[in-house]
């Protein structure tokens, strides 16, 4: 099974650098007009969409005119705790040494209260399995969601422990696709897919 992992349109808290987690920040109006552009691969024209509960998901997959939509709680943002309307800048200034032990972990990172990049890939593997399990297994599927989620799934086909810079310089308002095979594994397939008309 092809996947096709899409970053919701930008909202008011990215223009400010703003962590976002689990708060259900709307798309901006540039969000809304970027996501109004967005012009899907045809194989994923008519594929079933998954998305992720948060509105700016929801409002994205609407406007890119998906076919179909099925809330999967699975591909909500990860849980950035106590951080969350936080910038990162600030963070890192407020914690100085601490924080860069923690953002040296890699998949181990976890803000206060929050979930790690291995916990959203735990989520991710259910939902894979669950993928898996659907009959008939369709040839394609469209996951609406989030960048953290996207760079844990994306981690995860790569065997990269998000320490470093990571494989590919990844476009957020492009298409990125992995495979996913009758084993459960997944890798790479194309990423960058241009969707802006």
């Amino acid at each position: 099974m092809l996947i096709g992992f899409l970053r919701h349109g930008p909202t008011e808290w990215n223009a400010e650098r703003r962590v976002q987690g689990r708060t259900d920040i709307p798309l901006s109006e540039t969000g809304r007009a970027q996501a109004a552009r967005y012009r899907l691969p045809e194989a994923f024209r008519s594929a079933p969409a998954l998305v992720s509960p948060l509105g700016r998901a929801r409002q994205t997959a609407s406007l890119a005119g998906c076919a179909t939509l099925e809330v999967e709680p699975l591909l909500i943002e990860m849980d950035w705790g106590d951080w969350e309307g936080q910038r990162l800048v600030d963070l890192r200034s407020q914690f100085g040494a601490e924080m860069k032990v923690n953002e040296d972990r890699g998949l181990d990172f976890r803000p206060p209260g929050g979930e790690s990049p291995r916990d959203v890939q735990t989520r991710l593997g259910t939902l894979f399995e669950k993928l898996r399990a659907r009959q008939p297994v369709s040839e394609c599927c469209l996951a609406v969601t989030h960048k953290g989620v996207i760079r844990a799934a994306l981690a995860l086909a790569w065997g990269w422990d998000m320490i470093g810079k990571p494989p590919v310089r990844l476009d957020w308002a492009a298409m990125h696709m992995v495979r996913l095979d009758p084993d459960g594994t997944i890798r790479p397939d194309a990423m960058n897919v241009s969707l802006l008309s």
